[in-house]
């Protein structure tokens, strides 16, 4: 896990949504006030740029870099790369428990996911980047729902579901998420920018 501080340097280069901790208002004005510092310097590569996203979509999702290029290879070769790609990142079973509101951050969802607190169509599963399919239903497991990392599936948990994506749908009071449909990447609404990144594994 990375330190705090290392985390404000990396959001401060990539974007503060990369972390939940650099979400906030106070990094936000400190973020303006660096940039009007910068401004007026000479624009970056065209290497430097996809690096830029590369990496942004790499610390969004907290993965590997082996993981990411795996990935993006895979997906090169579909029809439409850039969906399969945010399908493949998005569909992950530590994505859609973030995504769903049983955890609070993508790092508390890999953690449920790995201790293996989570269920896949009732099975136990212990790989946060185990790949969900349209049908699939997620689950905590009984002997799990007691455990403080589900201490936030309050009023507020179930608050935070009803913002859920339409592809999944949240039973909070049965602790339950399924997978009804499957995401699709729409330029403009999703703030990472994957053409960049296949033209950064593409040179």
């Amino acid at each position: 896990m990375l330190p705090i501080k290392s985390k404000y340097k990396i959001a401060k280069r990539l974007g503060a949504s990369i972390f939940e901790q650099t979400q906030t208002q106070k990094f936000a004005l400190s973020e303006a006030r660096s940039k009007k510092i910068r401004r007026g310097g000479r624009g970056g590569s065209d290497y430097g740029r996809q690096l830029l996203e590369k990496q942004r979509v790499r610390f969004t999702y907290g993965i590997s870099e082996r993981q990411l290029s795996n990935y993006a290879k895979e997906a090169y070769k579909a029809p439409d790369p850039s969906t399969t790609l945010h399908r493949s990142l998005e569909m992950r079973l530590d994505s859609v428990a973030y995504r769903a509101a049983l955890a609070s951050t993508r790092r508390a969802a890999r953690q449920m996911a790995s201790h293996g607190h989570l269920l896949v169509n009732g099975k136990r599963t212990t790989t946060p980047s185990y790949r969900l399919q349209k049908g699939d239903s997620i689950s905590v497991r009984e002997g799990s729902r007691r455990s403080p990392l589900f201490g936030q599936l309050t009023e507020e948990g179930r608050e935070a579901s009803r913002n859920a994506p339409k592809w999944l749908t949240c039973d909070m009071g049965a602790m339950k998420v399924d997978v009804v449909g499957e995401p699709v990447y729409t330029p403009g609404e999703t703030a990472l920018d994957y053409p960049t990144v296949f033209e950064f594994y593409s040179r």
